[in-house]
């Protein structure tokens, strides 16, 4: 069995001090994966004797940023998707095992009002092109915050988001394009019917006691996989952020 988790940690240095090593201590994965470390190289020393670490840094300080523990060396790493456009953030890492790619990303945010959906939307087109083109060596498995909620059973309001970030119409159907082109929202896969599960609640208005939250963090795998796939859960329990760690269990 190999264990698999996801987490924007919004800001490593942060979460740090509200136990983050704790968090990974207890989850004890194979493949631990975070998104929006707001870290610049040399920020931060995790001791993880364990793990091996990689990184990918946005130039922009403070922002964004990607990283990934991994207790079994990779055969090879990458970082971006090989695109000068979309590899200035530090979004995306690639590690290549013998038998799958795992690629961590987090998505570009369309920000309020969509400002950046144009930009988003092109985001969305390459990275899956990307993604594609990994396939055809071996399966894939996605893993981040993808940063929108597919359908209005992965968000607590729908009816009032409609064209806020995260839960507009275009970045939906993107989501949708990416299932289409041979992936499984693997949460979805063991529960498809499940409410009330979600990753992600706003700092305000006491949401997340509310459990007001979004599903915008996600493992997602080649189609091929789909037989290996053991369980796939979200730790709503665990805090040390706005959102909470995903996870995935091959078998």
């Amino acid at each position: 069995m190999t264990k698999l988790v996801s987490w924007n940690v919004n800001g490593l240095r942060a979460c740090v001090k509200k136990g983050f090593l704790d968090v990974m201590n207890e989850l004890d994965a194979d493949v631990f994966c975070v998104q929006e470390t707001k870290l610049q190289e040399g920020q931060i020393d995790l001791d993880l004797p364990e793990y091996y670490q990689y990184w990918n840094y946005a130039q922009k300080k403070g922002y964004s940023g990607t990283a990934v523990f991994t207790k079994e060396k990779p055969i090879s790493v990458s970082n971006g998707i090989g695109m000068e456009e979309h590899d200035q953030e530090g979004r995306v890492i690639t590690l290549e095992y013998e038998e799958y790619y795992l690629v961590t990303c987090y998505t570009p945010n369309s920000q309020s009002e969509l400002k950046r959906l144009p930009y988003r939307m092109k985001w969305e087109d390459d990275f899956r092109a990307y993604l594609k083109s990994l396939e055809k060596d071996k399966p894939v498995i996605l893993c981040g915050d993808l940063n929108v909620a597919h359908n209005e059973i992965d968000l607590k309001n729908p009816k009032t988001n409609r064209k806020n970030a995260g839960f507009s119409d275009q970045e939906r159907e993107k989501f949708t394009e990416l299932l289409e082109a041979g992936f499984i929202d693997t949460f979805r896969y063991f529960y498809p019917d499940v409410e009330g599960a979600y990753s992600w609640w706003s700092y305000r208005f006491k949401a997340r006691e509310k459990n007001a939250g979004w599903r915008i963090d996600y493992f997602c795998v080649s189609e091929e996989l789909a037989d290996r796939l053991a369980e796939a859960m979200i730790h709503t329990d665990i805090m040390g952020s706005d959102h909470c760690p995903v996870s995935l269990i091959l078998e």
